[in-house]
């Protein structure tokens, strides 16, 4: 009798396989965190006309709202880079995820006086997701994708815009909007139970005594020391600026031209879903042409669309709609794109750092768009022509990216 042969085990994967599952992993965990961020951020947005007279305010006031989220995510976005040093990434993510599911809950107050720390808590959540997504990214990502993996992450902005800017207006008048914006705040926290089973990686190495002021001076000093990471920094505030201004105001501005609300609704839910596909599609773009080019462009192509929507009653309902899904596609697009030109300017260990040093100056950019484009509306009372007097950020974006890009040829 013949001794058996052992049986011969299955082939455990190889370690690109195992690198692929990881970044598909995180991918998918940072993407579905990025869309409920942004559907809390802009939960008000959509429906501004239908909760205005419960909040007692006129609904352009969701521009005021939308600035103060950005403020403090400003200021959160600072402490972050320590914050991931102390907690790691994950515990972050989880963090910010229980201020979005918080921030809703206050919301359904209808009170202003509540709405006020409801936005500030989303905006801490918003500060601090980014910056632990991205180390949690750029851990995995090899250096000849990170634009298009980053812009997919990004991607999940406009999604979340989407959220916000046609299921909840569609659910509203159904549900109520009270129940509406709890059913967003249940998936926040359901996401957070998904994280702790999940489990995640250990934090960083890093001084677990260092200050909260002497971080954000090492992080801006990063950011500072080199040209390319200050160019980057100075493009997303000007960015950034306009991007939150179209989606605060799509569904006013589009409602005042004699659009219905759900008619706009679709076409910044459309804007959105082409700020999506213009993430991904730019990202790739990006890992080819390079990432300060493709933001030159960018900051081109928008500042024809918003000199055009001065003129948007003399354009048929179709092209009002086509110049806003450009517009979308471009400066909604660029987002990722940034990010992943910032990881190819630092060390690996230093990217949670860098992306919260660069996100001050984003989210000072979102701080002073929509109260900005507020108070233009206020003084011009269309905005058409507010659009168009603010057209100018998007050329010096371009010129300011297009110069960085030449220097680095």
């Amino acid at each position: 009798m013949q001794p058996s042969r052992p049986q011969a085990s299955a082939p455990s994967p190889g370690p690109a396989t195992a690198r692929a599952s990881a970044v598909v992993a995180a991918l998918a965990t940072t993407t579905t965190i990025q869309i409920l961020s942004t559907m809390a951020a802009l939960a008000l947005t959509g429906i501004a006309p239908l909760v205005a007279r419960d909040f007692g305010l006129a609904p352009h006031y969701v521009g005021y709202q939308i600035s103060v989220i950005y403020t403090a995510s400003a200021l959160a976005s600072a402490a972050a880079g320590t914050m991931i040093q102390h907690r790691g990434p994950v515990r972050i993510e989880q963090l910010a995820l229980a201020c979005f599911g918080l921030g809703l809950i206050l919301l359904t107050s209808a009170s202003p006086w509540l709405a006020l720390p409801a936005s500030l808590v989303i905006g801490v959540g918003y500060g601090v997701q980014n910056p632990a997504s991205a180390q949690i990214l750029g851990a995995v990502t090899p250096p000849h994708r990170r634009s298009l993996i980053f812009s997919i992450k990004q991607a999940g902005v406009p999604v979340g815009g989407v959220v916000a800017s046609v299921l909840l207006p569609a659910l509203a008048p159904v549900l109520g909007w009270r129940p509406t914006l709890g059913l967003g705040a249940a998936g926040c926290f359901a996401m957070i139970a998904v994280l702790a089973l999940k489990g995640g990686t250990a934090r960083p190495a890093g001084p677990a005594g260092a200050s909260l002021w002497r971080n954000f001076l090492y992080e801006q000093r990063l950011v500072w020391g080199k040209a390319p990471l200050r160019a980057l920094s100075v493009i997303g505030m000007l960015y950034s600026s306009l991007q939150l201004s179209l989606s605060a105001f799509t569904v006013i501005m589009l409602v005042e031209h004699g659009w219905s609300l759900v008619q706009a609704g679709l076409v910044a839910g459309a804007v959105q879903a082409c700020g999506a596909l213009g993430r991904i599609s730019w990202g790739g773009v990006g890992d080819r042409w390079g990432g300060l080019r493709v933001l030159a462009l960018i900051g081109a192509v928008s500042t024809a669309c918003m000199v055009t929507l001065w003129q948007l009653d003399a354009l048929p309902a179709a092209a009002q709609a086509a110049v806003l899904c450009l517009f979308g596609f471009c400066m909604t697009g660029w987002n990722g794109v940034l990010m992943a030109e910032c990881t190819r300017h630092c060390a690996p260990e230093d990217t949670g750092r860098v992306i919260g040093g660069t996100q001050v100056y984003t989210f000072l950019g979102v701080m002073i768009g929509p109260a900005a484009m507020a108070a233009i509306y206020e003084a011009c009372g269309d905005y058409g022509t507010s659009f168009l007097l603010v057209s100018w950020v998007a050329a010096a974006g371009a010129l300011v990216a297009a110069r960085a890009a030449v220097a680095g040829d």
